[in-house]
């Protein structure tokens, strides 16, 4: 059942101790709107922990609070509440994560994808927010909760990142009106622009060169791609390591409808990123392989060796392009 964000807000506000979970593999919206979360919790007196299965990529290291991210661990209390963000279902987390939160005497369920499960006890999501971070901004005001400057940094950065800079289709009116509100209360643009996208660690561009030394691009010129093998990674002291830039690179090039990376982060274990230059719904595209996303950018993960993957998901790619 859908709720309204009224709902959310009164649910939190009863809460005392809750534990906030995003999916795997975080990017900055599912980082910032937890932190973000966090920051408002705690400051009505409210115990809150934080859980992902991946370390915090290093470029959000400037947020607040980000080392309270914890690996997971089984909450051996009861009376918690798990509170979901960014996740269209419990699939974007790993077994080991659901089984910590398996003793949560209430789930809320908080997100703006497109279909969305709704797993939760209580359930908003909101597929016309350009991001989490958004839901998050307008669900605060709901709680009357003041925007701190350590709210609105990690705000900014789920904002900005989930909307390419304020450049992907998914911009509206309200997130630049959003995006306005956290600048006035305190969201640092030079913070984020320094962290976010021109301090790169040098693995990540080690990384991007061996990306580029696999660059495909189909006959007519709609589908482009890039692999990393796991030795690729290895050599480039990498293998936990998550870029979100580098797939970006494949969509840049002139008449390439959908861009593709294809990332063997274990033995027998690709991850698959896609991104649509705007005609084509990834994310419909991910679902069939069991993933999921946003209508232009998204993500699964396939069994098999990086060939066998590159093969399967380029086939249909090809088909709808």
């Amino acid at each position: 059942m859908m709720n309204q964000l009224e709902d959310i807000a009164s649910q939190l506000l009863q809460q005392q101790d809750l534990v906030l979970v995003g999916h795997a593999i975080p990017d900055g919206d599912c980082i910032g709107s937890m932190l973000g979360l966090a920051c408002a919790l705690r400051a009505l007196g409210k115990r809150v922990e934080m859980m992902l299965e991946n370390p915090v990529p290093v470029i959000y290291h400037y947020l607040p609070s980000w080392k309270d991210i914890k690996a997971p661990q089984k909450v051996e209390r009861g009376g918690f509440a798990a509170v979901w963000l960014d996740c269209s279902d419990q699939c974007r987390v790993d077994q080991v994560v659901r089984e910590a939160l398996a003793g949560a005497q209430l789930v809320i369920n908080i997100d703006h994808h497109p279909g969305n499960s709704l797993f939760g006890d209580y359930n908003f999501v909101d597929t016309q927010a350009a991001a989490c971070a958004e839901i998050i901004y307008r669900l605060l005001n709901i709680m009357a909760v003041p925007i701190t400057a350590d709210i609105a940094n990690c705000l900014y950065a789920g904002l900005i990142m989930d909307t390419g800079r304020f450049l992907n289709s998914n911009t509206t009116s309200l997130t630049m009106q959003i995006g306005a509100e956290l600048l006035k209360s305190g969201a640092s643009v030079e913070l984020a622009r320094n962290n976010l996208f021109e301090s790169k660690p040098l693995k990540e561009v080690v990384l991007l060169k061996y990306a580029l030394q696999h660059l495909g691009l189909s006959e007519d010129g709609k589908v482009a791609w890039m692999c990393l093998s796991l030795d690729e990674a290895v050599q480039a002291d990498a293998r936990d390591y998550h870029p979100e830039g580098i797939i970006n690179y494949t969509r840049m090039i002139s008449g390439v409808e959908v861009g593709l990376l294809f990332r063997e982060v274990a033995p027998g274990q690709v991850k698959v990123g896609f991104r649509s230059r705007g005609r084509v719904d990834v994310a419909s595209l991910a679902r069939e392989f069991g993933g999921g996303g946003h209508r232009l950018a998204a993500g699964a993960s396939l069994k098999g060796s990086l060939e066998e993957a590159a093969a399967r998901i380029l086939a249909r790619v090809k088909d709808v392009c």
